[in-house]
């Protein structure tokens, strides 16, 4: 039940309206007539408070909130009872929840949804660095406040890792259209479970809308649990290879493939965001004040005028932003296309699909007499997907490789279980006319020569076009992790080879 506005609680605090309600409590604007300022009141609904188990929930809120001080937190002032029935006093955030904003404007623009996200991570971090886990991540329970930052709000099921028994076995708790596989299970989660959800809030405001729906809330929950979450490329094509990446790793189903923390998280939403401002030459809105949190020397990758509108710089700007998330690792548990962002380049085979594969996972190969070094600081080149940029070798006069057999590239899919029998090398080059043959290898790292045995050669390519092609491979069914593409001709009458792309197929 509500209590009536103007009522005045621990004679302190006058109410004097109500801003919202949920299951468990109502909210109030008041009045702190002792300091003078507008607050925000949760007090708990009088019939709840009966429940020992949901008036220890509430009191939980109250004790972990009050233990975060973080500029992204809404926080908590001060906790009392009246009537027997107990509040919490929250610093009142003049503005709307991010779900309003959703529902008003639609899918946000990119660089304020990668900076809210950037802002909900950092706050989820604080949090769990306190070992609390919030557990109801939803735009919901985000608010953007007049100055346009996120504070995160609503702890109410929060429960800190080390807590145990306050829920029973198989109990899901939290919005089902943001919920983690393993919460929709009833399994014990930490903060990978917030990272998940937030995962999900990030690609409704890339996308407008949530990626699941369902006759009930409980149909919703299973599809967390069982299906992959669109592509979120496919639904905004505008959106960044990078971005991509950080969505499907974010919501990834396997916890050994999604974010193990939010300091990894919020990394690689920081190049991201150096990435989406370069593309676009500018951020706007809050995307431009965390854009100003971020180290200078990240911020001059984008090339932006602190204060106006900002220039590329040509295509330079571009090719530094792709360098930039050369460390990703996105991996997802069945090794598709998802994870890179990256498209088959060419027609696959009835049956076959892309490999996934890391952002790093190209590197040269200069084996001697070559000094090991083959423009190996571009090779992320030919993994950012972007057709304009390549990884070239160095410069050779006469026609040959200044006496060496060959150089190359080649691909790490992995060790273990992560090998991978491929079916087709898939690459695109500017300028055709060379050749190469495709070798592969396992171990702990490639062969050290190119004649060395433990290199299998499982492809040719006698004259390559310009454009995309796939190259036929034949492992014999075996796994292998290094794909190398070793060049063993130039075009004739020039001194590079370029590749722009490179990808592998497999058997699904």
């Amino acid at each position: 039940m509500t209590i009536d506005v103007g009522t005045l609680l621990a004679d302190r605090y006058r109410l004097e309206a109500q801003i919202g309600s949920g299951g468990m409590s109502t909210v109030y604007r008041a009045f702190d007539t002792v300091l003078e300022r507008t607050v925000a009141i949760k007090r708990m609904h009088r019939e709840i408070a009966e429940n020992s188990e949901q008036l220890e929930r509430f009191r939980r809120e109250a004790r972990a909130v009050a233990q975060l001080n973080h500029p992204n937190i809404v926080q908590v002032i001060d906790a009392g009872e009246h009537d027997d029935t107990p509040f919490i006093v929250f610093e009142y955030v003049n503005g709307e929840t991010l779900k309003e904003r959703i529902q008003r404007a639609g899918r946000l623009p990119v660089t304020e949804a990668v900076a809210y996200a950037i802002e909900i991570a950092r706050a989820l971090g604080a949090a769990h660095e306190r070992g609390i886990v919030h557990r109801d991540v939803k735009p919901q329970n985000v608010m953007i406040n007049e100055e346009g930052a996120a504070k995160v709000t609503d702890f109410g099921i929060a429960r800190t890792m080390e807590e145990h028994g306050l829920t029973a076995d198989g109990r899901v708790l939290g919005t089902t259209d943001y919920v983690s596989p393993e919460q929709a299970m009833g399994h014990d989660v930490d903060g990978q479970s917030d990272i998940y959800s937030l995962g999900i809030v990030l690609f409704e405001m890339l996308v407008g809308d949530i990626p699941f729906h369902g006759e009930n809330q409980v149909a919703v929950a299973m599809k967390h649990v069982r299906e992959e979450i669109p592509d979120v490329q496919q639904l905004r094509p505008s959106v960044g290879s990078a971005l991509a990446a950080v969505v499907d790793r974010a919501t990834a189903k396997a916890l050994d493939v999604r974010y193990p923390s939010t300091d990894e998280l919020v990394a690689d939403l920081e190049d991201v965001l150096t990435i989406e401002a370069g593309r676009r030459g500018e951020t706007t809105g809050e995307a431009t004040a965390v854009f100003r949190s971020l180290p200078r020397e990240q911020q001059g990758r984008a090339n932006l005028r602190p204060g106006r509108r900002s220039i590329i710089v040509g295509a330079v700007v571009l090719v530094v932003a792709a360098l930039a998330v050369a460390g990703f690792l996105f991996l997802d548990g069945d090794r598709t296309t998802r994870g890179t962002g990256q498209k088959p380049l060419t027609p696959t085979a009835k049956g076959d699909v892309a490999v996934s594969l890391a952002q790093d996972a190209a590197h040269d190969y200069d084996p001697p007499p070559g000094d090991s070094n083959e423009h190996g600081e571009t090779t992320g080149r030919v993994l950012d997907s972007d057709k304009k940029s390549s990884w070239t070798t160095e410069q050779y006069q006469g026609g040959t490789f200044a006496g060496k057999q060959g150089v190359g590239i080649y691909l790490d899919a992995g060790g273990g279980s992560k090998a991978v029998a491929a079916t087709k090398m898939e690459v695109r080059t500017p300028i055709g006319g060379w050749s190469a043959t495709v070798m592969a290898a396992n171990g702990a790292s490639p062969p050290a020569t190119a004649d060395d045995p433990g290199w299998t050669t499982v492809g040719e390519l006698p004259r390559a076009k310009g454009g995309p092609q796939a190259i036929p491979l034949d492992t014999g069914g075996k796994r292998y992790r290094y794909y190398l593409l070793w060049l063993t001709s130039l075009p004739e009458g020039k001194s590079q080879v370029a590749i722009s792309q490179l990808g592998l197929q497999r058997a699904r």
